[in-house]
Parts: C-alpha cells; sequence; structure tokens
C-alpha cells in the first residue's frame, strides 16, 4: 500500500539521517547522534499541522483568500475555513518530484502551473542536505512565466528534544520584536518583546 506522503526519500551521513516525502516535498523526520529532532509523522500517517510541510507560494494566511498584485484582484480558494482564510501556500499536498539524489542530499522540485487565484508560473526546488554541520536546507524559486509574481516562502518544521512538554526547558532566542496576530492568526502589528511574557533573549523557563 502507498504511504499517504507517496514515496519515502531517506539520506543519511554519519550518525545522521532524514526522511523527505513527495506529497508535500516537506521533511518527515530527522535524527542525529541517536536522537529524533523533529515532532514529525510516521511513514503510514497523514501529517498534522502542516508538519514538515514546504509553505509555497506564501506562508501563513492570506484573509478571506483576497488580494492584490500589479493592480489586479485575485481570490483563492478558502482552506481553512474555521478561521475564513487560505492557508501556507499551494504545495503541501501536491507530488513533487526528485530532481538529484545523492546519499547525503536529495533536491525537490514542483512545477507551480497558472491557476484561478493564482495566474502565475514558477519552478520551486529545495534541498536537503545532510553533512558534518548538520542539516542544511535550501529553498530556491525562479519565475517561470512571463509576469512578476507574487511569491513568500517558510518551512514548518516542529522541533523537539524528546520531552513530553517545553513547560519545564529554558529557553534563549535573540529576537526583540513579537508579531501581534488577531483572532482570525492574521498578523496586524508588531512590538517590542520588553516587559512581556515573549522576552527570551536572556535563558529563563518557558512555563
Amino acid at each position: 500500500m502507498r504511504p499517504p506522503t507517496g514515496e519515502q526519500i531517506e539520506i543519511a551521513s554519519g550518525d545522521q539521517a532524514a526522511v523527505v516525502v513527495e506529497a508535500g516535498g516537506g521533511l518527515r523526520s530527522y535524527r542525529a547522534g541517536g536522537h529524533e529532532l523533529l515532532d514529525g509523522f510516521a511513514a503510514d500517517e497523514m501529517p498534522r499541522s502542516s508538519r514538515g510541510k514546504v509553505l509555497v507560494p506564501w506562508p501563513n494566511r492570506i484573509r478571506d483568500g483576497s488580494y492584490e498584485f500589479g493592480g489586479e484582484s485575485h481570490q483563492l480558494p478558502i482552506d481553512e475555513l474555521a478561521r475564513g482564510n487560505a492557508i501556507h501556500g499551494l504545495a503541501r499536498w501536491a507530488a513533487w518530484s526528485v530532481a538529484e539524489r545523492e546519499q547525503h542530499r536529495v533536491l525537490m522540485r514542483l512545477a507551480i502551473h497558472p491557476r484561478p487565484g493564482y495566474p502565475f508560473a514558477l519552478t520551486v526546488e529545495v534541498e536537503y542536505a545532510l553533512s558534518p554541520e548538520g542539516l542544511r536546507v535550501i529553498t530556491t524559486a525562479t519565475n517561470a512565466g512571463d509576469r512578476a509574481c507574487p511569491y513568500g516562502c517558510g518551512a514548518h518544521p516542529y522541533l523537539t528534544i524528546g520531552t513530553e512538554s517545553i513547560d519545564e526547558l529554558t529557553l534563549q532566542a535573540p529576537a526583540a520584536t513579537v508579531l501581534i496576530a488577531d483572532e482570525r492568526d492574521i498578523p496586524v502589528g508588531s512590538e517590542p518583546v520588553e516587559g512581556t511574557e515573549f522576552d527570551f533573549r536572556r535563558p529563563r523557563r518557558i512555563g
């Protein structure tokens, strides 16, 4: 029986191993030094919450699926019904192809063809490569059409260090600004983390 995410492409180097999937072109698992570093999904599962997905040609959400570009209005299908948004692009469930493959690396490729709501052409490539420095992921997009096109990208790994909860862990992050989202998870502004619960510039318990 074919796995829900299609072909499972395994790469390895030293004590590292990763699995990239055909459906969505994303990362299902990454293991290094005997530890699983992603809260991913099994080969016989559909990924929940866009785990490991490649988010192109836009990450996050577009309110009401409606946007303007180049003086034209466009309407995308609504696929986050509860909030009325178009979410995480057009590539999450598409069948990506293996463009190049070696023991320690794989290059995934997807052609995004013009369609209602996104009448633009893109070729997207994502390279996953293992080296002594760890896992490197590089995303490249090429405009395959004859006019400018809107584009953004994101990645959706769920990281883990193997604990049931993150509450007791200590976190340090250099971010000085936090994005503020509305009730539909659309970013509506930003503010400094100074004096807020989001200030992790110095190590402290997550709670």
